[in-house]
């Protein structure tokens, strides 16, 4: 009575409709407070935002609280507040001092207090917090990812401190990489030294922080070498050797994976990394020299993701290669112990899946089973580490994967393709996350280096998508519909509504609506790409923050929106491929997180997030 086609893919497009949520085990996820953040807007208005938990009931509601100076706090509703979570106090002159904190209401019960956020006395009408920085000298502050380190319920900041770096097709030496961690308050926490042996640049040092072994507090993880320092002062390998080449590349010598422990930044766990370099020029493509690659240009291009492979706890998945060879290789952190749970090898040409990623890639559960595929540009790995399928899309610059087409089952991922070595095909193209089933492709042959896909027309419902070349702004079915976005870098969710916003350089423009927003004093990473440090839901509703570096590179300024919403959602941070996407924006070329569900104008209420909220384990 039925094909083949019907059970597969209708079979599954069921599942994916059908089951719920409450089948799968819950993912393990971070518990995070209220996230109160206060801003002045003029000398008597202050800004108020704060987060709903993916866990909370949906009837939630919350009262808001006011202590000036020393005086009892007062409530500033009278009535619970049950729309947006955010408020503006307009009788607040800064000639006081004030601190905010909200109470959850169910059941016309009041729940405990959250933690409250305090403005100081002439607190200054700006919209951004400020965290000095112990900047090395000739280094810059550049990308930054976050957790809970010290099981405090509220996010820290880990940032990539570079120096002299070297992109991988150019010879010379670079400094040593440097990680800081910090507190919201500007708290310094410890410092990692990647030392020598480890190269500098936006292909080598990826890094992952997040709660790997579910003890509430975040580990960091990335690759290491001989002469790495850790947050306690400990060398990790010989500290003796130096295995620099006379061009300044690292082709050989040991390498390993480290994971370190967020609070103190020690290393917990050091093993050899997987996969070894094995032969230099076995890695796809041609060298910086225009001939077989035997300088190491491919060999060194590394991209990482966090990953829930078993649908309840993360993994850590550390890659080499994308042009050729591409291996993929996944660890478990528990109980003190850092083990191997599988390895993906692509090993040669001969295979589909070698030469198909990207400087970057995405985490989804593509299947609907509970557990998490890698999306690795043009080819998708399942969860137990075997490859799921392969478009042969070839190699890209961008990606983005969400529920594109509100109108179709499931997820869609949009990326962009390049012309190199002689390749042909689809310069941009959108294809089913779940089966790599191609549903649009345009730009034929043509190399396509930029390309977004979101809702950002708040008249209309779905994702549209805009690349470079593209000569307008396209539905996420290929029409034209309007002009092309000045901007083909980053997204935020910023204003009012819905739809998202374009983040370009220091600013913030609404499509065919104009400039929203402007960090002056600030300077955005990494030249044309023009991105934050950060940018993420990391405090107040449900719209994202933006994480920029001060012009003298002495401070981060975190900037928030002081729009007013009446849109209601838990924070995005309790999405799960939201969360995950947070962990891996600093891969390689970043590109800006996506949900797990179709969010825009026309949406329908957000999913309730299957996960279960860690409490810290007190140490």
């Amino acid at each position: 009575m039925f094909g083949r086609s019907f059970f597969k893919y209708i079979i599954p497009v069921m599942l994916i409709l059908f089951f719920r949520n409450d089948l799968f085990a819950q993912r393990q996820m971070e518990k995070l407070g209220r996230g109160v953040i206060a801003v002045r807007q003029a000398e008597d208005t202050v800004y108020v935002g704060w987060r709903i938990l993916g866990t909370d009931p949906e009837d939630l509601a919350f009262n808001l609280y006011r202590q000036t100076g020393i005086q009892p706090a007062v409530k500033l509703n009278e009535l619970p507040l049950t729309a947006g979570t955010n408020y503006v106090d307009s009788n607040a002159p800064a000639a006081q001092s004030y601190s905010y904190y909200i109470r959850p209401v169910l059941n016309a019960k009041e729940r405990a207090a959250s933690q409250a956020f305090k403005l100081p006395t002439n607190s200054l009408i700006q919209q951004y917090l400020t965290i000095p920085l112990r900047t090395p000298k000739g280094y810059t502050p550049n990308d930054i990812s976050v957790g809970d380190l010290d099981g405090d319920g509220e996010y820290d900041i880990v940032l990539h401190q570079t120096g002299r770096a070297r992109d991988n097709s150019f010879n010379g030496i670079t400094d040593p990489a440097i990680f800081q961690a910090y507190k919201m308050d500007g708290t310094f926490l410890w410092e990692i030294n990647l030392g020598k042996n480890i190269r500098e640049g936006a292909h080598y040092t990826q890094f992952m922080v997040y709660d790997l072994d579910g003890d509430g507090i975040a580990e960091f993880a990335c690759k290491t070498a001989d002469g790495t320092i850790d947050g306690l002062g400990k060398v990790i390998g010989d500290g003796t050797k130096d295995w620099r080449n006379d061009n300044g590349r690292i082709l050989s010598g040991p390498e390993f994976f480290t994971i370190f422990s967020g609070k103190t930044g020690e290393a917990l766990a050091t093993v050899d990394y997987i996969p070894e370099r094995g032969d230099i020029a076995g890695w796809g493509g041609k060298g910086g020299n225009g001939k077989n690659d035997k300088i190491g240009n491919r060999v060194d291009r590394f991209t990482a993701c966090i990953a829930y492979l078993d649908g309840v706890h993360p993994s850590v998945v550390m890659c080499r290669g994308y042009y050729g060879r591409t291996v993929l290789a996944a660890w478990d952190w528990r109980d003190g112990k850092l083990t191997s749970r599988w390895v993906f090898d692509s090993k040669d040409g001969r295979n589909p899946y070698s030469g198909m990623g990207n400087h970057g890639l995405s985490v989804a559960d593509v299947d609907g089973d509970g557990k998490d595929e890698i999306i690795y540009g043009s080819m998708c790995v399942d969860d137990n580490g075997k490859g799921l399928y392969t478009t042969v899309l070839r190699h890209g610059d961008a990606l983005h994967v969400s529920d594109l087409d509100p109108e179709r089952p499931g997820l869609e991922v949009f990326g962009v393709h390049e012309i190199e070595e002689g390749t042909k095909g689809p310069g941009a193209a959108v294809y089913d996350a779940r089966t790599g089933e191609i549903l649009w492709k345009g730009s034929e042959d043509e190399d396509v280096g930029r390309g977004v896909a979101e809702n950002i027309d708040n008249t209309r419902i779905g994702a549209q998508m805009w690349w470079s070349g593209s000569n307008g702004l396209h539905d996420i079915k290929g029409n034209r519909i309007g002009d092309q976005p000045r901007s083909t870098n980053f997204l935020i969710w910023w204003d009012a509504d819905l739809s998202r916003e374009l983040l370009d350089g220091n600013h913030i423009d609404k499509y065919n609506g104009g400039r929203l927003f402007t960090a002056n004093g600030c300077v955005s990473n990494n030249g044309s790409k023009s991105t934050p440090a950060l940018s993420a839901d990391l405090f107040g509703d449900w719209r994202e923050e933006v994480i920029f570096r001060a012009y003298d590179n002495q401070s981060l300024r975190i900037y928030t929106t002081t729009i007013p919403t009446t849109h209601r959602n838990y924070t995005f941070m309790h999405d799960p491929q939201y969360r995950l996407s947070i962990a891996w924006q600093n891969v390689g070329y970043n590109q800006p997180p996506h949900t797990g569900f179709y969010f825009g104008n026309g949406m329908k209420k957000a999913p309730k997030p299957n996960i279960v909220l860690i409490e810290p384990i007190k140490k």
